[in-house]
């Protein structure tokens, strides 16, 4: 696993990812930026990439209407999606997280199909770029979040993966440790992202490590689990700002840093020890 942090695709975001000791950043190519720019930036991106030695371990497109309300593909949004993936390529980031929008004229079971037909379009694209589709769980254009809905499009799809944020199944009252445990197979991406509840109602999107979710148990399961994608801490509150912000942020790194092993771990095998 690498530890790593959503951030910009500037020289001055890598440097800011390397100087905090981190391995890994993730873009989020959101609906309001150009796909066409972007993709025009990849080599300069590459470029930055190998010199922080900061691999870029995941990027996505979130909030973007993909399909209509006739439930037909939207051709533009297809092809910004293609461009987006087509620069992960170039850069060599191996993961792109998308969704789904659902769409009230059709019934449940006709929007898994119309998903089904769009991101196995996607997966058939990026096969020769070296890049894995995952399907994010946040709702935000997006309705493949939930096992109802992985029961169906990812039973037809093998090769798709899941971007997986606890605070996402929290915020539908759901069981994160069932979720990871029935689909942490198929997860590509991971966010750390803490949650802070009270009273059945949301407080907080705290720092990871100063929230109520039960980080060690959780990266117990994701290394049961075989999990080798990065982690990447998300900054979401609108508390932890400024100079708070920034201590929040050392706070998760120094957390979680002493429970991701190092690739170049070495150790011997010892008869007496598991």
């Amino acid at each position: 696993m690498k530890l790593g942090i959503i951030n910009g695709w500037e020289e001055g975001n890598f440097k800011y990812v390397h100087d905090k000791g981190l391995e890994a950043i993730e873009f989020c190519v959101n609906h309001n930026y150009d796909a066409d720019e972007f993709l025009s930036k990849a080599d300069a991106i590459k470029g930055y990439s190998e010199k922080y030695n900061v691999v870029v371990g995941s990027m996505g497109r979130w909030g973007m209407t993909r399909i209509d309300e006739n439930g037909e593909i939207i051709p533009e949004a297809l092809e910004a999606d293609k461009k987006v993936i087509t620069a992960a390529s170039i850069i060599g980031c191996p993961v792109y997280n998308c969704g789904v929008n659902y769409t009230d004229s059709k019934s449940f079971y006709e929007n898994c199909n119309i998903a089904i037909k769009y991101l196995g379009e996607l997966i058939e694209f990026a096969k020769d770029k070296n890049v894995k589709i995952a399907t994010y769980n946040c709702d935000w254009e997006n309705f493949v979040i939930e096992p109802k809905a992985w029961n169906v499009v990812m039973s037809a799809l093998p090769e798709l993966g899941i971007k997986y944020d606890i605070s996402h199944c929290l915020s539908r009252n759901g069981d994160y440790f069932q979720e990871m445990l029935d689909w942490g197979n198929r997860f590509y991406h991971f966010h750390l992202k803490g949650r802070v509840t009270i009273n059945g109602e949301h407080y907080d999107d705290a720092p990871a490590g100063l929230d109520m979710i039960q980080w060690p148990a959780v990266m117990d399961i994701l290394y049961t689990m075989d999990y080798d994608g990065m982690l990447s801490i998300e900054p979401h509150s609108h508390y932890w700002r400024g100079k708070k912000g920034q201590w929040g942020i050392d706070y998760t790194i120094n957390y979680f840093k002493p429970m991701v092993m190092p690739e170049d771990y070495e150790y011997e095998e010892n008869p007496y020890m598991p």
